[in-house]
């Protein structure tokens, strides 16, 4: 077990330094006394206000990033996000970046923030699933563990990681589990990074796999994810291409299959030079090449399709919509980076 509380610098004397960047979401939000609905409008001062156990401990620079809920944070969120952190982590005087940010749409952020940023300095994401009008609020918990874990000597080099309910997890295995339970986030088949309890942060492993790649901060090119269940018919697939989507994640069934109609409408669209990446709605095991019926994935593989791997489909998202950025979105290259 590592303990939490942050070592003053042996020089300055100061507490450890960390930037709060606030985006919204239910860790900042309250009844509306007109609507009587939940809606975000907390500061990062807000947020922090609610902490006075940290004065002296941690220091911490807020900045209002945003103020939305989390449905509504897409990729024209994240460039620019991206390019706020690079910049804050540059500073030899901050020690990592705490993100707080609503929980619906969390763990898509966060993996594209751990294949993009290249410091070995902590970055933190960290919500809630309560409002703060409700008398069981987790916010205040989980922002002061995401703080502890921010300046935890051992967060370095852990890539981008995802505090909540005293767990810490990675953000390439983290997944949302239920919609209301504060134990909403795991890791998995892969398990927890580690846990924090009370003032003790103990990490029990590391992240094995870690992919980063190249990003300079230009626009990300379209892509659409499309679910395959009973009866669908491979005409979605033609109408996202046809309405602007620059490349496609199948969600399939089992290992990575999918029926005849959909298997067409791929082979298509692999005809035409436009990446498919094939996922599978299944939580665990991943996609994998095997099968000979129509729309299998071996068949779908030997068309030119990229299986996914272990990614859900919303982060193999991700990962094709760098690769096209960066110019390269061949079955070899993508395969190469999905198998990282």
């Amino acid at each position: 077990m590592l303990e939490t509380e942050p070592k003053q610098d042996a020089t300055s004397g100061t507490a450890p330094r960390c930037v709060l960047l606030s985006t919204g979401g239910t860790i900042a939000s309250r009844i509306d006394p007109v609507t009587g609905l939940a809606i975000p409008a907390l500061s990062a001062g807000d947020l922090l206000g609610a902490l006075p156990e940290l004065e002296g401990r941690i220091a911490v620079d807020l900045e209002d990033f945003a103020r939305i809920p989390s449905p509504h944070i897409g990729p024209e969120h994240w460039m620019p996000l991206h390019t706020r952190i690079t910049s804050l982590l540059a500073d030899d005087g901050i020690a990592g970046v705490v993100v707080s940010h609503g929980t619906g749409l969390l763990e898509e952020t966060a993996w594209f923030l751990d294949l993009t940023l290249s410091s070995d300095k902590p970055v933190v994401l960290v919500g809630a699933q309560r409002n703060s009008s409700e008398r069981d609020y987790d916010g205040s918990r989980n922002l002061l563990n995401a703080l502890q874990v921010c300046v935890h000597p051992q967060s370095r080099g852990m890539g981008v990681l995802v505090v909540l309910n005293q767990h810490i997890n990675a953000a390439r295995d983290v997944h949302k589990t239920h919609t209301f339970d504060v134990e909403t986030f795991n890791s998995g088949e892969w398990g927890f990074l580690g846990n924090i309890t009370a003032d003790r942060v103990a990490f029990h492993r590391k992240p094995s796999r870690r992919l980063r790649m190249a990003y300079d901060g230009r626009p990300l090119p379209r892509v659409d994810v499309i679910p395959m269940y009973a009866g669908a018919p491979g005409s979605l697939i033609k109408a996202a291409v046809a309405d602007g989507a620059q490349g496609i994640v199948i969600q399939a069934v089992g290992s990575g299959h999918v029926n005849p109609s959909f298997a067409s409408s791929i082979q298509d669209l692999l005809r035409s030079g436009i990446p498919v990446v094939i996922a599978t709605r299944v939580p665990r095991g991943g996609t994998r090449a095997c099968y000979g019926f129509e729309g299998a994935s071996q068949l779908l593989q030997n068309d030119g399709a990229a299986l996914a791997g272990d990614l859900s489909a919303w982060k193999a998202r991700v990962v094709l919509m760098l690769a096209m950025a960066a110019g390269d979105a061949s079955q070899a290259a993508l395969r190469s980076l999905l198998d990282t």
